[in-house]
């Protein structure tokens, strides 16, 4: 009898090993033969060597789906178990990544799609576009399928520190916790993506950086996706400093809302002086998304179309009295 030590690299324990513990349950039924302790990433397997290669290889196997998919189900763990999974990859129109639980996340409208093909031709892209257009979900989800590919080694999101029109006062806390509340929009798009725990451990082995603007400043970004959020609230010189961070084999997207600035009113907004200064930029790609590619509520879009109106009207005014 030999002792088989398996760590599991790729996939979440939480999934892989399923709720109290069910698939590794089912995985212990479907190999009686051998004796299986699991804890954290690793198992622990004693058995014949020839049965302990063949357990391996679907484990392996199991590892891959669980991975690829971020679910792990018990019809998936008897197919693969079996010899009965189909390996050929299912096709999913304009499909970026798989979330949690299996969702796939897509590249849902035609300028969203645009966005994702720019990305796969240049090395900046700047994603411009209203509330709810996607443009943060999409680049986040980018950056999570170059990590997963391995095409990078780590992820950097970043958003400048401005409040949307009210002063938050002194935020108690270290550090990460006065920072925490400007981020939770990217927390929110990265726990539809990655599983909690892994999650967790990218941030804690810094994988996956997430920082205020100012924390860029002096650093030369290798090897890594790096999204610039809500740049609309940067300065000039701010959004420069930005992008000269731009390393080798790094991809940068930046994103933002022009419609949204919460600079004061004297203070001029680097994202609209980038995009002026930058647009025939050979390896600079500018996607421009709209209303209709709008995908949270319905209610969402005719809030962003009645301002629209709005600004519009009071800007005739203007004119008129002019």
């Amino acid at each position: 009898m030999l002792e088989k030590t398996i760590i599991l690299e790729g996939a979440d324990p939480a999934i892989f090993f399923g709720i109290n513990n069910s698939n590794m349950q089912l995985i212990k039924s479907l190999y009686p033969k051998l004796r299986i302790v699991a804890r954290g990433y690793v198992m622990k397997v004693i058995g014949d060597e020839l049965e302990l290669v063949a357990f391996e290889e679907k484990i392996r196997e199991m590892e891959r789906y669980c991975q690829e998919y971020n679910v792990l189900t018990e019809d998936a763990i008897l197919k693969i178990a079996k010899g009965q999974a189909d390996n050929t990859p299912v096709k999913q129109d304009n499909l970026i990544i798989y979330g949690m639980n299996g969702k796939p996340i897509v590249a849902r409208t035609e300028n969203q799609q645009r966005l994702v093909q720019e990305f796969d031709k240049n090395d900046m892209l700047f994603a411009i576009g209203p509330a709810g257009s996607g443009k943060t979900y999409t680049a986040i989800a980018l950056a999570v399928r170059a990590l997963k590919n391995r095409e990078v080694k780590k992820i950097i999101l970043s958003r400048p520190a401005v409040e949307a029109g009210e002063k938050l006062g002194f935020l108690p806390g270290d550090m990460k916790e006065k920072i925490d509340p400007y981020l939770q929009p990217l927390y929110d798009a990265l726990e539809d993506m990655i599983p909690l725990a892994k999650l967790k451990d990218y941030i804690e082995n810094k994988v996956i950086q997430i920082a205020p603007l100012a924390f860029m400043r002096g650093r030369t970004l290798n090897d890594a996706v790096i999204i610039l959020d809500e740049a609309q609230n940067t300065s000039i010189q701010q959004i420069k400093m930005f992008l000269t961070r731009l390393g080798i084999n790094a991809k940068m997207i930046i994103t933002g809302d022009i419609t949204q600035i919460d600079l004061p009113y004297s203070q001029p907004s680097g994202l609209i002086h980038a995009l002026r200064i930058l647009k025939n930029v050979p390896g600079i790609a500018q996607i421009e998304l709209e209303k209709k590619d709008i995908v949270r509520h319905k209610l969402v879009q005719r809030i962003v179309e009645a301002y629209e109106k709005e600004n519009n009207g009071n800007r005739e005014v203007k004119e008129v009295k002019k």
